[in-house]
């Protein structure tokens, strides 16, 4: 299959990345990729898990553990500023689910495939040139990372690939689902940080500036800096559409702010089912990948209702609450399809500009 693949991860790099990449900066209008050739070492599948448990009878869910190491060739030129850079190896870890729903009574027995990445996959790109592509102006600041993230989120929860395999399936509902849930994260506090920060060339021990990213699927938050603490209290609360369980997972790292590179101060992942089965936890859980602090975490979930009839009785409970959040807690959530538009303006400007 390896050969189709790559015919449909260019079709995907050309139809879907290009235009994003193109969007993220008025530099990079002109980017577009010259040369895209994956390599003829396939794709490995490490492990397969197959949920059967909090699954609609009409759906499959597999979870594959996948990686691709491979010697691929990628151009790509931004004309504007006659820049070349390329792509001569890329290296992909991560959990990717697959969705077969709904499951119906006819050939091909599977009426959609869907596909994405749980949560942003390790993303290795060594590129060739790539000196010269930060060098335009305007890009000077645009990094090795942020390139990989414009890349990652596009296949990153909420967003998805779906393929319909029959014509009577409602791709929509497929490609847009409705969340599962609401989490809302209270980022309290945390005790015993690691003292990052160091004097006369590290002979003397100081403290730390932490502050935390959090992470649900490509939905990120980042706290304040509280500076020189390693018992710091934020008080913060974000809130993070679900879209997937059981499988997703709430991700926080915390770190030391320094001029520099910031350094690592620990991270802590959990499973947001649990969060789900309890309703309410308030927690103190211990830091992992560090040898000592803790971090304090009140979490919620909260179950989306059809109707509007509990709206009073929100509203007063998240009032009593209002200053947890600096733009408020959230009461409802608005969902809207942008489906079509029709007898759009024709754009004379451009009419004029392409003629003259």
């Amino acid at each position: 299959m390896w050969p189709f693949i790559c015919q449909f991860i260019e079709k995907l790099f050309r139809e879907t990345i290009e235009p994003a990449v193109r969007g993220a900066n008025n530099h990079l209008s002109t980017f577009s990729f010259t040369k895209i050739d994956i390599g003829h070492q396939p794709l490995r599948i490490n492990g397969v898990k197959v949920y059967t448990e909090n699954v609609d009878k009409r759906q499959i869910i597999l979870d594959l553990q996948i990686s691709f190491v491979g010697n691929s060739e990628i151009d790509l030129e931004i004309k504007r500023y006659f820049c070349r850079a390329g792509v001569k190896s890329i290296q992909i870890h991560g959990t990717m689910r697959v969705i077969l729903e709904p499951l119906i009574g006819d050939m091909p027995l599977i009426g959609a495939l869907s596909l994405f990445f749980l949560r942003k996959p390790l993303l290795e790109i060594n590129w060739t040139g790539l000196t010269n592509l930060l060098d335009v102006p305007g890009l000077n600041g645009l990094s090795d990372t942020i390139i990989l993230d414009i890349i990652s989120n596009y296949l990153v929860l909420p967003n998805r690939i779906t393929v319909p395999l029959v014509s009577e399936v409602q791709i929509a509902q497929l490609r847009f689902p409705i969340p599962k849930g609401v989490v809302r994260i209270h980022f309290i506090e945390a005790q015993d940080l690691e003292g990052k920060d160091t004097y006369l060339k590290g002979i003397v021990k100081g403290k730390s500036d932490p502050y935390g990213i959090i992470r649900v699927g490509n939905q990120i938050f980042q706290s304040k800096v509280i500076k020189e603490n390693l018992n710091p209290k934020w008080n913060e609360v974000y809130e993070a559409l679900v879209y997937e369980h059981p499988g997703q997972e709430l991700e926080i790292e915390l770190f030391d702010e320094d001029p520099d590179k910031d350094d690592f101060l620990g991270s802590l992942m959990i499973d947001l089912i649990e969060v789900e089965k309890e309703r309410l936890l308030d927690e103190w859980f211990t830091l992992d990948e560090v040898s000592k602090g803790k971090l304090h975490l009140k979490l919620e979930w909260l179950t989306l209702m059809p109707t509007a009839e509990n709206l009073d009785k929100v509203l007063t409970s998240i009032r009593a609450d209002k200053d947890q959040a600096n733009d408020g807690l959230s009461s409802a959530l608005l969902i809207l399809y942008l489906d079509s538009a029709r007898n759009l303006p024709v754009s004379y400007i451009l009419m004029d500009t392409l003629l003259s």
